[in-house]
């Protein structure tokens, strides 16, 4: 299990397990953090999953792809830094601790 944490815009934050293989999207979902809606159900296909890495893990993860990027057009107030879509971030043991911030609302 790694453990997520998800930071809401009011600064409530939410400590997950999420078991490897998930993404962050379906640990925000299983373990009811408010403010990731998914509506596509994790095919890349809206921004609702939309967040803002913590700076500190931006270099960590994978890069996005271009359907990601694409995706990202669509999310609210986007930062290019440090925007991601958390269906497109896959759980493993290396991204234990991982930190994102949910930003006040999504589309």
């Amino acid at each position: 299990m790694a453990k997520i944490i998800y930071i809401e815009h009011n600064g409530t934050r939410h400590e997950v397990e999420v078991k490897p293989g998930a993404t962050v999207m379906e640990g925000a979902r299983d373990n009811g953090v408010p403010g990731i809606d998914a509506d596509c159900g994790g095919a890349c296909a809206c921004s609702t999953c939309h967040v803002y890495v913590d700076e500190a893990w931006v270099e960590r993860l994978p890069a996005k792809d271009s359907m990601e990027e694409d995706m990202l057009d669509f999310a609210w107030n986007p930062n290019p830094a440090t925007s991601r879509l958390t269906c497109q971030i896959k759980v493993t043991p290396e991204i234990d601790g991982l930190v994102v911030h949910i930003p006040e609302k999504q589309i």
